[in-house]
Protein backbone atom coordinates (compact mmCIF):
# COMPACT_ATOMS: atom_id res chain seq x y z
CA UNK A 1 0.00 0.00 0.00
CA UNK A 2 2.57 2.38 0.56
CA UNK A 3 3.74 2.40 -2.93
CA UNK A 4 0.34 3.00 -4.59
CA UNK A 5 0.53 6.85 -5.33
CA UNK A 6 4.50 5.81 -7.00
CA UNK A 7 2.93 3.03 -8.85
CA UNK A 8 1.98 3.61 -13.04
CA UNK A 9 -0.89 1.05 -12.72
CA UNK A 10 -3.93 0.79 -10.28
CA UNK A 11 -5.50 -1.51 -7.68
CA UNK A 12 -8.42 -3.15 -7.99
CA UNK A 13 -9.76 -3.66 -4.89
CA UNK A 14 -12.57 -6.69 -5.92
CA UNK A 15 -14.92 -8.32 -3.65
CA UNK A 16 -13.04 -8.82 -0.34
CA UNK A 17 -9.84 -9.13 1.40
CA UNK A 18 -10.38 -12.50 3.21
CA UNK A 19 -8.68 -15.20 1.25
CA UNK A 20 -11.21 -17.88 1.76
CA UNK A 21 -14.19 -15.38 0.36
CA UNK A 22 -11.31 -14.01 -2.69
CA UNK A 23 -10.68 -18.36 -3.84
CA UNK A 24 -14.50 -18.64 -3.41
CA UNK A 25 -15.32 -15.63 -5.36
CA UNK A 26 -13.14 -16.98 -7.88
CA UNK A 27 -14.63 -20.46 -8.08
CA UNK A 28 -18.22 -18.96 -8.51
CA UNK A 29 -16.46 -16.01 -11.19
CA UNK A 30 -15.28 -19.74 -12.92
CA UNK A 31 -18.19 -21.38 -13.39
CA UNK A 32 -20.05 -18.57 -14.48
CA UNK A 33 -17.81 -17.95 -16.90
CA UNK A 34 -17.24 -21.40 -18.29
CA UNK A 35 -21.40 -21.28 -18.43
CA UNK A 36 -21.28 -18.10 -20.75
CA UNK A 37 -18.54 -19.62 -22.61
CA UNK A 38 -20.25 -23.02 -23.33
CA UNK A 39 -24.20 -21.20 -23.85
CA UNK A 40 -22.78 -18.73 -26.29
CA UNK A 41 -20.67 -20.69 -28.14
CA UNK A 42 -23.61 -23.15 -28.23
CA UNK A 43 -25.60 -20.83 -29.94
CA UNK A 44 -22.87 -19.54 -32.39
CA UNK A 45 -22.46 -22.93 -33.57
CA UNK A 46 -26.43 -23.67 -33.74
CA UNK A 47 -27.16 -20.91 -36.03
CA UNK A 48 -23.96 -21.10 -37.89
CA UNK A 49 -24.84 -25.13 -39.22
CA UNK A 50 -28.37 -25.33 -38.98
CA UNK A 51 -29.88 -23.56 -42.10
CA UNK A 52 -33.23 -23.42 -40.66
CA UNK A 53 -32.11 -20.61 -38.83
CA UNK A 54 -30.15 -18.65 -41.62
CA UNK A 55 -32.92 -15.72 -41.17
CA UNK A 56 -32.20 -12.33 -39.63
CA UNK A 57 -32.96 -12.65 -36.30
CA UNK A 58 -30.88 -15.44 -35.34
CA UNK A 59 -28.21 -13.69 -37.94
CA UNK A 60 -28.57 -10.86 -34.74
CA UNK A 61 -28.74 -13.54 -32.61
CA UNK A 62 -25.54 -15.12 -33.24
CA UNK A 63 -23.69 -11.28 -33.25
CA UNK A 64 -24.99 -10.57 -29.56
CA UNK A 65 -24.11 -14.27 -28.40
CA UNK A 66 -20.40 -13.06 -30.20
CA UNK A 67 -20.87 -9.76 -27.84
CA UNK A 68 -21.19 -11.08 -24.97
CA UNK A 69 -18.72 -13.75 -25.19
CA UNK A 70 -16.07 -10.56 -25.49
CA UNK A 71 -17.91 -8.80 -22.96
CA UNK A 72 -17.39 -11.24 -20.50
CA UNK A 73 -14.07 -12.27 -21.71
CA UNK A 74 -12.64 -8.88 -20.90
CA UNK A 75 -13.47 -8.74 -17.11
CA UNK A 76 -14.10 -11.77 -15.26
CA UNK A 77 -11.08 -13.69 -16.31
CA UNK A 78 -8.75 -10.57 -14.79
CA UNK A 79 -10.80 -10.88 -11.56
CA UNK A 80 -10.38 -14.98 -11.38
CA UNK A 81 -6.77 -14.30 -11.63
CA UNK A 82 -6.31 -11.69 -8.68
CA UNK A 83 -8.04 -13.61 -7.28
CA UNK A 84 -6.22 -16.78 -7.20
CA UNK A 85 -2.74 -14.60 -7.03
CA UNK A 86 -4.32 -12.52 -4.07
CA UNK A 87 -2.64 -9.53 -6.45
CA UNK A 88 -5.09 -7.08 -7.42
CA UNK A 89 -2.51 -5.00 -9.26
CA UNK A 90 -3.00 -4.10 -12.96
CA UNK A 91 -1.26 -2.13 -15.32
CA UNK A 92 -1.90 0.89 -17.33
CA UNK A 93 -1.52 -0.42 -20.59
CA UNK A 94 -4.39 -3.41 -19.41
CA UNK A 95 -6.22 -0.75 -17.93
CA UNK A 96 -6.89 1.14 -21.06
CA UNK A 97 -7.13 -1.51 -23.33
CA UNK A 98 -9.98 -3.02 -20.53
CA UNK A 99 -11.74 0.03 -20.63
CA UNK A 100 -11.79 0.35 -24.64
CA UNK A 101 -13.02 -2.95 -24.86
CA UNK A 102 -15.41 -2.84 -22.18
CA UNK A 103 -17.27 0.57 -23.97
CA UNK A 104 -17.00 -0.49 -27.13
CA UNK A 105 -18.74 -3.78 -26.60
CA UNK A 106 -21.04 -2.44 -24.30
CA UNK A 107 -22.50 0.09 -26.54
CA UNK A 108 -21.89 -2.40 -29.80
CA UNK A 109 -24.70 -4.44 -27.17
CA UNK A 110 -27.15 -1.78 -26.77
CA UNK A 111 -26.95 -1.13 -30.75
CA UNK A 112 -27.41 -4.85 -31.62
CA UNK A 113 -30.45 -5.00 -28.96
CA UNK A 114 -31.74 -2.09 -31.08
CA UNK A 115 -31.27 -3.69 -34.52
CA UNK A 116 -32.70 -6.62 -32.91
CA UNK A 117 -36.08 -4.87 -31.84
CA UNK A 118 -36.40 -3.40 -34.60
CA UNK A 119 -36.19 -6.70 -36.75
CA UNK A 120 -39.42 -7.76 -34.46
CA UNK A 121 -41.33 -5.14 -35.14
CA UNK A 122 -40.46 -5.17 -38.98
CA UNK A 123 -41.73 -9.13 -38.59
CA UNK A 124 -44.98 -8.81 -36.88
CA UNK A 125 -45.90 -4.94 -38.17
CA UNK A 126 -44.74 -5.27 -41.54
CA UNK A 127 -44.60 -9.11 -42.64
CA UNK A 128 -45.27 -8.49 -46.10
CA UNK A 129 -42.45 -6.12 -46.78
CA UNK A 130 -39.82 -7.96 -44.59
CA UNK A 131 -37.77 -9.82 -46.82
CA UNK A 132 -37.29 -6.79 -48.76
CA UNK A 133 -36.27 -4.14 -45.45
CA UNK A 134 -34.24 -6.98 -43.90
CA UNK A 135 -32.97 -8.47 -46.78
CA UNK A 136 -29.39 -9.96 -46.39
CA UNK A 137 -27.10 -7.16 -47.57
CA UNK A 138 -29.48 -4.74 -44.80
CA UNK A 139 -28.44 -7.11 -41.99
CA UNK A 140 -24.72 -6.66 -42.63
CA UNK A 141 -24.92 -3.21 -42.71
CA UNK A 142 -26.38 -3.22 -39.66
CA UNK A 143 -24.34 -5.08 -38.07
CA UNK A 144 -21.09 -3.54 -39.18
CA UNK A 145 -22.36 -0.19 -38.10
CA UNK A 146 -23.17 -2.10 -35.02
CA UNK A 147 -19.40 -3.03 -34.62
CA UNK A 148 -17.72 -0.13 -35.49
CA UNK A 149 -20.39 2.47 -33.80
CA UNK A 150 -19.15 0.57 -30.37
CA UNK A 151 -15.00 0.26 -31.35
CA UNK A 152 -15.72 5.05 -31.94
CA UNK A 153 -17.35 5.16 -28.14
CA UNK A 154 -14.77 3.09 -26.80
CA UNK A 155 -12.20 4.96 -28.56
CA UNK A 156 -13.68 8.39 -27.48
CA UNK A 157 -14.30 7.21 -23.94
CA UNK A 158 -10.75 5.64 -23.45
CA UNK A 159 -8.67 8.35 -25.13
CA UNK A 160 -10.93 11.04 -22.66
CA UNK A 161 -10.93 9.23 -19.31
CA UNK A 162 -7.03 8.61 -19.77
CA UNK A 163 -5.92 12.23 -20.64
CA UNK A 164 -7.37 13.56 -17.15
CA UNK A 165 -4.33 13.91 -14.69
CA UNK A 166 -4.98 11.30 -11.62
CA UNK A 167 -3.41 12.13 -7.90
CA UNK A 168 -3.25 9.86 -4.59
CA UNK A 169 -3.23 6.19 -4.58
CA UNK A 170 -4.51 4.51 -7.42
CA UNK A 171 -6.74 2.48 -5.76
CA UNK A 172 -10.55 1.35 -7.88
CA UNK A 173 -13.37 0.21 -5.40
CA UNK A 174 -13.81 -2.52 -8.15
CA UNK A 175 -13.19 -5.56 -9.46
CA UNK A 176 -12.04 -4.12 -13.10
CA UNK A 177 -11.19 -0.91 -14.36
CA UNK A 178 -14.80 0.89 -13.45
CA UNK A 179 -14.86 4.58 -15.44
CA UNK A 180 -16.95 6.24 -12.63
CA UNK A 181 -14.71 4.80 -9.76
CA UNK A 182 -11.75 5.85 -11.77
CA UNK A 183 -12.67 9.70 -11.83
CA UNK A 184 -12.80 9.64 -8.54
CA UNK A 185 -9.13 9.41 -8.54
CA UNK A 186 -9.05 12.86 -10.80
CA UNK A 187 -6.79 15.77 -9.06
CA UNK A 188 -9.71 18.13 -9.65
CA UNK A 189 -13.01 17.92 -10.96
CA UNK A 190 -12.79 19.95 -14.16
CA UNK A 191 -13.29 17.33 -16.54
CA UNK A 192 -15.53 18.40 -18.87
CA UNK A 193 -14.28 16.40 -21.71
CA UNK A 194 -15.74 13.42 -19.95
CA UNK A 195 -18.72 14.33 -19.01
CA UNK A 196 -19.47 15.64 -22.62
CA UNK A 197 -18.40 12.14 -23.90
CA UNK A 198 -20.46 10.71 -21.23
CA UNK A 199 -23.93 13.23 -21.69
CA UNK A 200 -23.39 11.73 -25.98
CA UNK A 201 -23.33 8.38 -24.88
CA UNK A 202 -26.18 8.70 -22.19
CA UNK A 203 -28.35 10.25 -24.85
CA UNK A 204 -27.68 7.38 -27.50
CA UNK A 205 -28.44 5.04 -25.28
CA UNK A 206 -31.79 6.87 -24.40
CA UNK A 207 -32.43 7.53 -27.71
CA UNK A 208 -31.93 3.29 -28.05
CA UNK A 209 -33.83 2.55 -25.29
CA UNK A 210 -36.90 4.90 -26.96
CA UNK A 211 -36.87 2.92 -29.83
CA UNK A 212 -36.89 -0.47 -28.42
CA UNK A 213 -40.00 0.58 -26.26
CA UNK A 214 -41.55 2.34 -29.70
CA UNK A 215 -41.30 -0.80 -31.27
CA UNK A 216 -42.53 -3.17 -28.88
CA UNK A 217 -45.76 -0.91 -28.16
CA UNK A 218 -46.42 -1.39 -31.65
CA UNK A 219 -45.56 -5.19 -31.66
CA UNK A 220 -47.86 -6.28 -28.58
CA UNK A 221 -50.33 -3.84 -29.86
CA UNK A 222 -50.06 -5.96 -33.39
CA UNK A 223 -50.31 -9.22 -31.15
CA UNK A 224 -53.47 -8.36 -29.27
CA UNK A 225 -54.73 -8.08 -32.66
CA UNK A 226 -54.23 -12.08 -33.55
CA UNK A 227 -57.27 -13.70 -33.46
CA UNK A 228 -55.04 -17.50 -33.06
CA UNK A 229 -54.11 -18.05 -29.57
CA UNK A 230 -51.07 -19.94 -31.34
CA UNK A 231 -49.64 -16.88 -33.48
CA UNK A 232 -49.82 -14.62 -30.33
CA UNK A 233 -47.93 -17.68 -28.19
CA UNK A 234 -45.44 -18.21 -30.52
CA UNK A 235 -44.85 -14.17 -31.19
CA UNK A 236 -44.42 -13.91 -27.46
CA UNK A 237 -42.04 -16.06 -27.59
CA UNK A 238 -39.63 -14.76 -29.60
CA UNK A 239 -40.18 -11.01 -28.14
CA UNK A 240 -40.33 -11.46 -24.34
CA UNK A 241 -37.03 -13.06 -24.02
CA UNK A 242 -35.52 -10.12 -25.85
CA UNK A 243 -37.85 -8.09 -23.96
CA UNK A 244 -35.95 -9.09 -20.71
CA UNK A 245 -32.74 -8.82 -21.89
CA UNK A 246 -32.64 -5.33 -23.00
CA UNK A 247 -34.54 -4.34 -19.26
CA UNK A 248 -32.35 -6.59 -17.57
CA UNK A 249 -28.95 -5.20 -19.08
CA UNK A 250 -29.96 -1.22 -19.80
CA UNK A 251 -31.64 -0.86 -16.13
CA UNK A 252 -28.48 -1.98 -14.29
CA UNK A 253 -26.15 -0.27 -16.49
CA UNK A 254 -28.12 2.57 -16.37
CA UNK A 255 -28.50 2.69 -12.47
CA UNK A 256 -24.70 2.06 -12.18
CA UNK A 257 -23.15 4.79 -14.56
CA UNK A 258 -25.48 7.48 -14.00
CA UNK A 259 -25.52 8.00 -9.81
CA UNK A 260 -22.73 8.96 -8.52
CA UNK A 261 -19.74 6.60 -7.23
CA UNK A 262 -19.51 6.30 -3.54
CA UNK A 263 -16.34 7.02 -2.01
CA UNK A 264 -15.62 3.61 -0.52
CA UNK A 265 -16.46 -0.19 -1.51
CA UNK A 266 -19.90 -0.91 -1.62
CA UNK A 267 -21.75 -3.80 -1.96
CA UNK A 268 -24.34 -2.16 -3.90
CA UNK A 269 -21.60 -0.83 -6.41
CA UNK A 270 -20.42 -4.55 -6.96
CA UNK A 271 -24.01 -5.78 -6.81
CA UNK A 272 -24.81 -3.73 -9.71
CA UNK A 273 -21.65 -4.03 -11.45
CA UNK A 274 -22.13 -8.15 -11.75
CA UNK A 275 -25.97 -7.33 -12.64
CA UNK A 276 -24.34 -5.44 -16.32
CA UNK A 277 -21.32 -7.47 -16.75
CA UNK A 278 -21.44 -11.10 -15.74
CA UNK A 279 -25.40 -11.89 -15.46
CA UNK A 280 -26.84 -10.89 -19.03
CA UNK A 281 -24.11 -12.78 -20.63
CA UNK A 282 -24.60 -16.07 -18.68
CA UNK A 283 -28.34 -15.58 -19.19
CA UNK A 284 -28.95 -14.42 -22.40
CA UNK A 285 -28.19 -18.06 -23.86
CA UNK A 286 -30.63 -19.60 -21.42
CA UNK A 287 -33.53 -17.22 -21.81
CA UNK A 288 -33.31 -17.58 -26.07
CA UNK A 289 -32.74 -21.02 -26.01
CA UNK A 290 -35.48 -21.49 -23.46
CA UNK A 291 -38.28 -20.01 -24.79
CA UNK A 292 -37.53 -20.46 -28.22
CA UNK A 293 -38.68 -23.82 -30.03
CA UNK A 294 -37.09 -23.14 -33.16
CA UNK A 295 -33.29 -23.15 -30.83
CA UNK A 296 -34.82 -25.98 -28.73
CA UNK A 297 -35.27 -28.12 -32.10
CA UNK A 298 -31.77 -27.02 -33.81
CA UNK A 299 -29.86 -27.91 -30.52
CA UNK A 300 -31.58 -31.38 -30.43
CA UNK A 301 -30.61 -31.67 -34.01
CA UNK A 302 -27.02 -30.79 -33.68
CA UNK A 303 -26.26 -33.16 -30.55
CA UNK A 304 -27.98 -36.13 -31.54
CA UNK A 305 -25.90 -38.85 -32.58
CA UNK A 306 -27.21 -38.71 -36.56
CA UNK A 307 -26.26 -35.43 -36.91
CA UNK A 308 -22.74 -35.40 -35.54
CA UNK A 309 -21.90 -39.15 -37.60
CA UNK A 310 -22.94 -36.59 -40.97
CA UNK A 311 -20.79 -33.99 -39.59
CA UNK A 312 -18.04 -36.24 -38.99
CA UNK A 313 -17.98 -37.72 -42.42
CA UNK A 314 -18.31 -34.57 -44.19
CA UNK A 315 -15.14 -33.05 -41.97
CA UNK A 316 -13.38 -36.69 -42.94
CA UNK A 317 -14.25 -36.03 -46.58
CA UNK A 318 -12.93 -32.49 -46.67
CA UNK A 319 -9.79 -33.68 -44.95
CA UNK A 320 -9.09 -36.62 -47.71
CA UNK A 321 -9.41 -33.40 -50.15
Amino acid sequence: MANLTSMSGFLLMGFSEERKLQILHALLFLVTYLLALTGNLLIITITTLDHCLHSPMYYFLKHLSLLDLCFISITVPQSIANSLMDNGYISLGQCILQVFFFIALASSEVAILTVMSYDRYVAICQPLQYETIMDPRACRRAVIAVWVAGGLSGLLHTAVNFSIPLCGERVIHQFFCDVPQMLKLACSYDFINEIAVAAFTTSTAFICLISIVLSYIRIFSAVLRIPSTEGRTKVFSTCIPHLFVVTFFLSAAGFEFLRPPSDSQSAMDLTFSVFYTVIPPTLNPVIYSLRNEAMKAALRKVLSKEEFAQRKMYLKAIFKL
